[in-house]
């Protein structure tokens, strides 16, 4: 099937496109007495928790805790609006170079009464400094994390693009987003990795929540295609999220030099990395793809032209921005900002950057306050905070 998004003929002419009128230029976090305004909310940018190195991923306890991921290595905890000043022992070790390191954390959704926890990471192998993608699980009790089981180990290669976000969907599948490694295109496109169904170049991966593989996965039986596989074709998806309702997978993933891309992985279609895309290569501006467009490859519902380094995503359905509500946040690292995407009918209508210029956006979650929380990450060795956007008025 060929589908063409209607994002795409036009880019961002198609969509309401309006920059935040009080958006912050300065790298760090706004003072609350700084109101940024927007079209549907004006809120304050009000400082969580300072002095995180590379703060990727974000999570929330029953307790009110929040759990919050260090690519170096390190899970940290906020506690009553403080950091507390000790890592949390028994994380393994990583692969803490280049893109790799200590990547997702998420709750177990029964968190409340089994303690666990599931954390993705680039786990060495094959040699000094290189690593694959990894998701192990364990319970989190008295401040500390007990490693039970390794749920899924990618049989990849590469030398970054890991991935790997994790999300829970309302029926408890655990859906997980492997990177295409950083394989270079090149030849004959249609024999890149991430079109190879033997490995787990550039997927979405669906499992139970104990690693087992559900019957109903679209490549269970097939021979030469990994039965963990929901959807390929991928490059590097670090944004992912739950539609409420739906239940649809969206995920974020990076283009090259252009084409960020917005899709919504559905079981056992290819996405088209690298044989189609809407980018280039880096530097010389050359072509990487046949086309933008090919039977049996599907389109993305939205692009970004030029890329704004999409990392970090989340559907917002709480009461604090109530004309938000059902709104797709999409961060980004380069673009140092967040859109907001409204969606219909699995459709993007219309995009707004509600944020910008504060730092490199890691992560972006809503609370179980209804305020939107972001990880923010400085360029060089500054250390940076987690805040939370809060509405004014």
């Amino acid at each position: 099937m060929v589908r063409t998004a209607p994002s795409l003929l036009l880019a961002a002419a198609l969509l309401l496109v309006a920059a935040p009128a009080c958006a912050q230029s300065r790298n760090g976090p706004a003072s609350p007495t700084d109101v940024v305004r927007t079209a549907l909310h004006d809120y304050r940018v009000v400082t969580v928790a300072e002095g995180l190195e590379v703060p990727w991923s974000i999570a929330f306890l029953p307790d009110g805790d929040i759990l919050v991921t260090e690519r170096p290595g390190r899970l940290r905890i906020i506690r009553n609006g403080a950091l507390l000043p000790d890592p949390v022992p028994g994380i393994p070790e990583v692969v803490a170079r280049g893109q790799g390191g200590l990547l997702e954390v998420l709750p177990h959704p029964d968190f409340a009464s089994n303690r666990l926890i599931y954390i993705s990471y680039s786990k060495p192998n094959d040699g000094p400094g290189r690593g694959t993608t990894a998701v192990i699980r364990g319970t989190f009790e008295n401040d500390r994390f007990a490693m039970t089981d390794e749920i899924f180990e990618a049989v990849s290669q590469g030398n970054g693009h890991y991935g790997c976000r994790l999300a829970f969907d309302s029926e408890g599948y655990l859906y997980l987003t492997v990177g295409d490694r950083q394989a270079p295109p090149r030849g004959d496109l249609a024999a890149h990795p991430a079109q190879d169904l033997s490995n787990h170049h550039g997927v979405t991966v669906r499992l139970h929540d104990d690693g087992t593989v559900p019957d109903d996965n679209p490549f269970v039986g097939q021979e030469g295609a990994r039965p963990e596989i929901w959807s390929y074709g991928h490059r590097n998806a670090q944004g992912l999220a739950i539609q409420s309702g739906t239940g649809a997978v969206f995920l974020t993933e990076h283009g090259p030099q252009g084409g960020d891309e917005v899709n919504v992985s559905t079981p056992g279609v290819n996405y088209g990395w690298p044989v189609i895309g809407y980018g280039v290569n880096y530097r010389s501006g050359s072509a990487i793809h046949a086309a933008t467009h090919q039977e049996g490859m599907e389109q993305p519902i939205h692009i970004w032209v030029p890329s704004i380094g999409v990392s970090g995503l989340a559907f917002y359905n709480g009461d604090r921005f109530p004309e938000w509500r059902g709104n797709l946040l999409a961060g980004g690292l380069a673009g140092q900002r967040i859109d907001r995407l409204a969606i219909e009918d699995g459709r993007v209508v219309a995009s707004e950057t509600i944020l910008q210029g504060m730092g490199r956006v890691r992560d972006v979650r809503e609370g179980p306050d209804g305020f939107i929380y972001v990880a923010l990450e400085a360029r060089g060795e500054d250390l940076t905070p987690i805040v939370r956007l809060e509405p004014v008025g």
